[in-house]
Formats: structure tokens, C-alpha cells, sequence
């Protein structure tokens, strides 16, 4: 079994093994273990389905200290983070913008997180719900309107969806062992069964096993069909100790089954990343979204992102391959950066999993590294951010103490002379150290919600918005669906776009539906733009630029701008002072993020409570570009790069 495996052998090891195989073989495979070497909890506890508090850095031990070359690190203490799960698929989409053009698109949708997804959430999931296998059948297309994900409203502002699911689609449980009993006899005394196959037992203690026979007690009709195994290699009469097991039976006095070739034994059903193809075709077929679909996670976290390569019904003469490549993200082996000539590429029909420890908090993006020019125009681009620790630092911590405490954790530790940490610092800080301790220690404690480690709370937010800007060129995705030479060279936006929208769209909760060539409506564009603010809060807008051809400025009426992160990077200089900065317009290029916060509180005390505030509800600020010809959609009416921010 995959978990199993992943606690007896190295990870890498496990990795290369089972996440190589599927693009050789060309086959669909999902997968998201409950537990790893970093996170060994048992399920039972159900430590990785949550985000455990930061109280100190994980401590971890050798597996075989007499001889260390021949081990492995594994936690001993504080074992922080969880593991998190994504599938999505490679192919194709339209979608419509606000003028009512519609654009043709390559573009990466939703596999899992479909609900979430559906409500302009991030798709990233703990394995207790990815691993989850649909209860009814995913009808083709769209889920988020042929199943209901956003029904009442769309599912954004008003009711509650019909729609739930959140696990991988395709996901299937899967039988690894199927024998035909020989003989099953319960002992005279007691209930334990003892069961004998016609072959060698493939089963070991503690499987979990299914019999079906037509007899009351083992059949799945019963209320409690499964067994456990309790005993392997049993001595009898008949054939050797090796087809022979037992299980203790939740009662006595079972009926005994003589010789029999109908009754058979089976594992039970479990998930081990087994799929069932046709869903993944027929949800992921003509389900691209603009920007592609959005992951969330916290640093510690462990993240496996599994992409399948579905195809391209606008482009069947295209044989496609696809990766996944996060951009600025610093990966621990080229393997898993989506860059081909050092990791490998997705065909049609094909999948591979991704993974990632999550490194140092901020904003961050990921698209498409097959001929980028083009697939990035076309549409292949997503956001993604990473939580910092200091999110989960209890509100009896000062966040000065908890930043301190991060710096014996050599993977993050970004010390300076003077730190007063353990080990003392002896040597002049490294000159790339990104997160230094704040220069002025504060009284300022945990609980609230951060963009960065902080160490003062001077990134706390309390709303939270990615904005990702993008553009297109209508004639360039034009000639891409038609069959006709692509010209690179006049290639030039001339939609631009916040999270897949332009103005008017932007201030809509729900998006535009769009007409697909599978007959079938689609959310093309599920994350909305409009930033909603309670009075006396502040909003973290999470921007990034993923345009191929045009520098983006964004300019907010009303509202200052506090600058706070650069390609997730916390603006601060090496003896700890904060660079952040005020304003009311910044440009990025593309390739480039910024981590910018718009605060409604005009009087804040030093604890972070607002005090006062001129800003009332009902409200409407500006968020836009001053550069006109970005500010329009290929005409010269308004659209664009506009969006409104609302006071609530």
C-alpha cells in the first residue's frame, strides 16, 4: 500500500518510483498519501489533516545513528505543517469577457476542489477530503453548473451549492487481492476464523479483507462485512501454512463452509490511487479556467500536486504535453520545477505528481514551461501563495519570541549577530537571509493572520485577495484555434485582465458563463476580482503578473497602498528594518509579484486594534490602471484593468 511503502523507504525513493511510471505508461494516477517520513502521523490522530500551532521548530533524529550515512532524518518533536493535495488537468477552454468576446484557450482546470473552486477558493485540499471518492456520477462537463457547485446565486453571495465535493475526480477505490477460498472453518471455542486459500495468501496482519460468500456472517451483506487479519502462516491439514490466515469474527458461532470454490476473499476496498479514467475525461475536456486554478498552503505543509494531461478536443492534430512550473519558487530537486530539459513533460492521457515542501512564505505564481510564449499567452497561468508559520503562532506567544524560535530551524534560519539564539550566531549574517527579526522587538502576539514571518504583526490582514493580472491577444488565440501559423512576433495583449476578468466583469460575484464547443455552460473565470472590506479592516492583496508581452500598473483611489512583499520577499533590509512603503500605485512587469495592503483603519494602537475610522460602510474605492490603453477591452470604452473595493 502507498502509505505503507512511504513509512519503510526514503520518499524520494517513493516518489521516483511511482510518479515516473505513469508518464511512461501513459496512464491517469492520483495521488495523496496520508502520511510521510516529514509527517508520519498515524490517521487514527489526524494531525495531517490539520495545522497543527507553531511552538517550535521540528526536531528530527536519525533512523540508524551507528551508522548515519545509511539513514534517514525522521521527526522526533514538534512535527509542524500537513500534508496537501491538487489534481488538475491539461487542456483546453473559452472564455468570455465582458464585451461578450469570447477567446479560445489552452489552459489547465480543476480536478479536485471543485466546490471550493466553484466559489473562488483555492483548490488545495488535506488528504481527508481529496481522498474521498464521489459518491454518485459526475455528470460530463462543467461540475460547477451541470452538478450544482453554484447554484443559488452561483454559490458565491447567496445560499448553499448542491453541490459539495471537494475530493480528486476519477478516484476510485481498488481491490489488489482477489482469492478463491479453499475452506473457512470458525474454532469450536472462541471465534476465531481460520481461512484457506487455493493459493499462496497474499494477505499479511492487519489487512483488511472482504468475503463474500452466500452464508449469513461473511457475506457483504451483513452490517460489518470487514475483517481484519490477525494472523498469517497458520499450520493445517490440507494445503501448506502459507494459504492458510485467521481473523476474529465480531461473533461466535459462525456456520462452518467446507470445501467450497464460490466463497472468495478479497482486500477491502481502499483508495491507493487507482482512477477510473472516464471522469477525468469527461469533467476535464473543455474545463479550463482563466487563471488557471488556484493552491493555497502553509509553509511546513507538505503539497502534491498531481497533474493529468486530458487533451485538446479545439486541437486533436496537437499532441500537447504540459508542466507544472512554479515561478521564484525554490524547489528542492529539478525533477518537480516543470522546466522539460531538466524535469519531464505530461503527454495526452498521462499524469505525474508533483511535490513540494513549502519553503519560505509569500506570493507566488505557476504556469505551463511547454514553448511558454505560447502557452502562457494562451492562457496557461495560475496563482498560488504560501501561508507563513507565524499564522499559526497561539495568541499567548509574542511574535517576536515565535520569529526567534524560527531561527533554529536551519532549512529557514535567517540569523544576525545578536539574535540571542541557540546556537549562538558567531559569523556576519548571510547576505541572502530573507526574513531577519525585526530591529525593534514588540509586545505583539499570534492569532491573527499574517503575509509574512514578521516577528511584529506589521503584515497582519484580516481580508485576503489575489489578483492576478494577465493579458491576451484575441488574434493570436484566434490563429491558435483555427489550424493557422501563430505570429510570435506581432504578438500583443490587447485584453487585460484581473483574475481572467476585465471591467465591468470584474465587480461581478459570479462569473460569466461561457458556451463551450462540448454544448456544455462553463464558469471559465470562478475567482472573483471585487475586494470586499469591513470597515476599520485591511485586505493582503496578493498581485502578480503573468502577462507575456506588457508591463501592469494598478493605482487605488482612496485607499493607500502599503507595500510589504516583492516576489515573496518581505520588504526588510539586514538589520531588520521594514522597507515597507506607502502609496497609491505600483507597476510590476511580467514575472513579478507584490504583496500590497490596503488598510480601512485611519487610527491603529499598537496592538493592532483599530481605533478609529473614517471609511463607512457603503463605500466604493478604485482599483485600476492609469495606463489608458490597458485600460479599455480592444476598444476605446472603458474595461480592462479595473475593479472596485467595497466597504462593507
Amino acid at each position: 500500500m502507498f502509505n505503507t511503502q512511504l513509512s519503510r523507504i526514503g520518499l524520494p525513493a517513493v516518489l521516483l518510483t511511482l510518479m515516473a511510471l505513469p508518464v511512461g505508461a501513459q496512464s491517469f494516477r492520483v495521488q495523496c498519501p496520508t502520511s510521510t517520513i516529514t509527517h508520519p502521523d498515524p490517521q487514527a490522530a489526524g494531525v495531517n489533516n490539520t495545522e497543527p500551532p507553531y511552538t517550535g521548530p521540528t526536531t528530527f533524529v536519525n533512523t540508524n545513528p551507528s551508522a548515519p550515512a545509511n539513514g534517514y532524518l525522521v521527526p522526533s518533536a514538534n512535527v509542524n505543517g500537513a500534508i496537501k493535495c491538487q489534481q488538475i488537468g491539461g487542456g483546453d477552454g473559452y472564455a468570455t469577457m465582458a464585451d461578450g468576446t469570447q477567446t479560445y484557450m489552452f489552459s489547465f482546470g480543476p480536478l479536485s476542489g471543485l466546490a471550493d473552486i466553484a466559489a473562488g477558493n483555492a483548490g488545495t485540499e488535506f488528504p481527508s477530503v481529496f481522498n474521498t471518492i464521489y459518491p454518485g456520477t459526475l455528470q460530463a462537463g462543467d461540475p460547477a453548473t451541470t452538478n450544482g457547485a453554484s447554484d443559488n446565486s452561483g454559490g458565491y453571495v447567496l445560499g448553499t451549492p448542491t453541490f459539495t465535493y471537494n475530493g480528486a475526480v476519477g478516484l476510485a477505490n481498488d481491490i489488489a487481492y482477489l482469492e478463491t477460498i479453499y475452506d473457512i472453518r470458525e474454532s469450536a471455542v472462541g471465534n476465531t476464523v481460520t481461512v484457506i486459500l487455493n493459493t499462496h495468501s497474499p494477505f499479511s496482519v492487519g489487512d483488511q479483507i472482504v468475503i463474500k460468500k452466500t452464508a449469513p456472517g461473511y457475506d457483504n451483506t451483513v452490517a460489518n462485512p470487514t475483517w481484519t487479519v490477525s494472523a498469517t502462516n497458520i499450520p493445517n491439514a490440507i494445503f501448506s501454512a502459507d494459504q492458510a490466515f485467521q481473523f476474529i469474527a465480531n461473533t461466535s458461532g459462525l456456520p462452518n463452509v467446507s470445501v467450497s470454490e464460490t466463497a472468495t476473499v478479497a482486500s477491502a476496498p481502499g483508495i491507493t490511487g487507482h482512477v477510473d479514467p472516464r471522469p477525468i475525461i469527461d469533467v476535464g475536456v473543455m474545463n479550463g479556467n482563466i487563471p488557471a486554478p488556484l493552491m493555497a498552503f502553509d509553509e511546513d505543509d507538505e503539497f502534491f500536486l498531481t497533474l493529468s494531461n486530458v487533451g485538446m478536443i479545439m486541437r486533436p492534430d496537437l499532441f500537447e504535453q504540459h508542466t507544472i512550473h512554479f515561478h521564484g519558487y525554490p524547489n528542492a530537486s529539478s525533477l518537480y520545477d516543470g522546466v522539460p530539459d531538466a524535469s519531464v513533460a505530461i503527454n495526452i492521457g498521462g499524469s505525474f505528481t508533483y511535490y513540494y515542501l513549502a519553503p519560505d512564505a509569500g506570493t507566488y505564481f505557476w504556469h505551463c514551461h511547454i514553448t511558454p510564449p505560447e502557452h502562457l499567452q494562451m492562457g496557461m497561468v495560475g496563482q498560488l501563495y504560501v501561508r507563513p508559520r507565524q499564522n499559526r503562532v497561539p495568541a499567548t506567544t509574542t511574535l517576536n519570541a515565535a520569529l526567534l524560535t524560527q531561527q533554529a530551524d536551519l532549512r529557514t534560519a535567517c540569523r544576525r549577530l545578536g539574535d540571542g539564539v541557540t546556537p549562538a550566531v558567531l559569523t556576519a549574517p548571510d547576505i541572502l537571509c530573507s526574513n531577519p527579526v525585526a530591529a525593534v522587538a514588540t509586545t505583539a502576539t499570534g492569532g491573527a493572520l499574517y503575509a509574512y514571518n514578521d516577528g511584529d504583526g506589521s503584515t497582519a490582514y484580516e481580508v485576503e485577495a489575489p489578483l492576478q493580472i494577465h493579458g491576451f491577444d484575441p488574434n493570436f488565440h484566434f490563429v491558435g484555434m483555427t489550424f493557422n501559423p501563430e505570429g510570435f512576433t506581432d504578438m500583443k495583449d490587447k485584453y487585460f485582465l484581473l483574475n481572467g476578468r476585465s471591467y465591468p466583469d470584474t465587480v461581478n460575484a459570479a462569473p460569466l458563463l461561457t458556451q463551450s464547443a462540448d454544448a456544455v455552460q462553463h464558469f471559465s473565470q470562478p475567482l472573483p476580482s471585487i475586494i470586499n472590506i469591513p470597515a476599520g479592516q485591511r485586505a493582503l492583496l496578493r498581485i502578480s503578473d503573468l502577462s507575456v508581452t506588457e508591463y501592469a500598473t494598478l493605482a487605488s483611489l482612496g485607499i493607500p497602498m502599503k507595500v510589504v512583499g516583492y516576489n515573496a520577499k518581505l520588504l526588510r533590509d539586514q538589520a531588520g528594518i521594514n522597507l515597507y512603503y506607502n502609496t497609491n500605485s505600483i507597476t510590476l512587469a511580467g514575472g513579478e509579484s507584490l504583496d500590497v495592503i490596503l488598510d480601512t483603519c485611519t487610527t491603529r494602537a499598537a496592538t493592532g486594534t483599530c481605533t478609529a475610522t473614517t471609511y463607512t460602510t457603503g463605500q466604493v474605492f478604485y482599483l485600476y490602471t492609469p495606463n489608458l490603453d490597458h485600460l479599455s477591452n480592444d476598444a476605446e470604452n472603458f474595461g480592462g484593468l479595473m475593479t472596485e473595493v467595497h466597504i462593507l
